[in-house]
């Protein structure tokens, strides 16, 4: 019988040192690649692929596309700072689709909270566009705020919370169901009965709003 399989080769192909954007700092890394090959008898005989190269941080041994070598920390915690922004204006428009309705008030506010995270209002047009995509993949606030937070430092957790809080409030008082939905993201973000209450008091200092 005749063995033929696939396996994936990885050599590294150079060394040195960069800014590792989970390690927050200067760490080595290998630059390597991996292609995959056709083995007869456990042999890798023939390369079936391009190689893949990526940089593997000797730190946190999490992998990068090899861009990131050409990213200083700066343009890296930049980066990072737009990321953020944008997942926290996702978690607020998820909350406030959460009852699956959408009011003016609610457009306003979102509108308004743009300004704050984004320095501009996003416009009717693209705040739809993002209803939709939300809407059509049944994202729910609680388990996108679950998954993306977990990179969020303690500042911007507050930020966030700050962000949904405004947005669930846009019509004046919450309801029940909205009520629930920012205890929980209270839980989520790990914050304090005095955490979430203090962050709450400066949300409504926003300049924007």
């Amino acid at each position: 019988m005749i063995l033929i399989g696939t396996m994936n080769l990885t050599r590294t192909r150079d060394t040195g040192q960069f800014y590792c954007p989970t390690c927050g700092e200067m760490q080595d890394y290998r630059l390597r690649s991996r292609r995959p090959f056709l083995t007869l008898y456990f042999i890798p005989v023939v390369p079936v692929g391009a190689a893949e190269m990526f940089v593997d941080c000797r730190g946190c041994r999490d992998k990068w596309d090899v861009s990131v070598l050409e990213m200083n920390q700066q343009q890296h915690e930049q980066v990072q700072l737009e990321q953020f922004h944008d997942e926290a204006f996702r978690a607020t428009l998820l909350v406030v689709l959460a009852d699956g309705t959408i009011s003016e008030r609610e457009i306003d506010a979102l509108q308004s909270i743009s300004g704050h995270l984004f320095g501009r209002r996003i416009d009717r047009e693209e705040l739809g566009e993002m209803c939709s995509i939300a809407q059509q993949n049944r994202i729910r606030a609680k388990n996108y705020v679950l998954t993306v937070s977990r990179r969020w430092n303690t500042a911007q957790r507050r930020t966030a919370l700050q962000a949904m809080f405004l947005a669930a409030t846009a019509e004046g008082t919450m309801g029940q169901h909205q009520t629930r939905l920012m205890t929980e993201m209270r839980d989520i973000l790990e914050m304090t009965d005095r955490e979430y209450q203090d962050a709450i008091d400066a949300a409504l200092e926003w300049e924007n709003l």
